[in-house]
């Protein structure tokens, strides 16, 4: 149905006011359409907030828009800042582990949200929030309020992350 509706939108050419219209359509529009007015910034800062799980993980598209966005947002290797993490949103969650690993913890806030991890990206995980070198600070350090930000991440923690997290 949003297939059908994004072809309904740009019959009479793009849409230029991104806010007017569900974030899920976004989904369905040419990010290269948004790449030549120069706004792809902002059609990317809208596709990160939409329910990414319209489309099957692994699929052509949702590969698209993650090759897309990096080029964009001119994201040459694996290292994300947080502003970036902030516009790609939920297209984090299609990010390999070697980005995770890379980005330290700027990514940690977007894939708390991600509804599945792949195994190299758990491992990841893992290994970012182990290290202590994340804004969060080192598990020993966490507070109810550190926990509630990272809640989507917990069922990813080890026995060596869950011990070392004040009671």
């Amino acid at each position: 149905q949003l297939h059908c509706l994004a072809k309904m939108v740009t019959l009479h050419g793009i849409p230029q006011d991104l806010d007017s219209y569900p974030e899920d359509l976004l989904l369905f529009l040419s990010p290269s359409d948004y790449a030549a007015t120069g706004s792809c910034r902002q059609y990317f800062a809208h596709v990160g907030k939409a329910n990414l799980d319209v489309l099957q993980r692994g699929s052509p598209r949702r590969k698209q828009l993650l090759a897309e966005a990096l080029v964009c947002l001119k994201i040459p290797g694996p290292q994300v800042s947080e502003e970036n993490a902030e516009i790609l949103g939920r297209l984090v969650c299609d990010l390999g582990g070697e980005y995770i690993r890379s980005s330290g913890g700027n990514l940690l806030k977007q894939l708390s949200q991600c509804e599945s991890f792949l195994p190299d990206q758990e491992e990841a995980v893992r290994s970012v929030i182990g290290s202590g070198n994340t804004t969060f600070g080192p598990p020993e350090a966490w507070s109810a309020f550190t926990l509630n930000e990272l809640s989507g991440l917990i069922p990813l923690f080890d026995h060596s992350i869950l011990q070392k997290i004040p009671k």
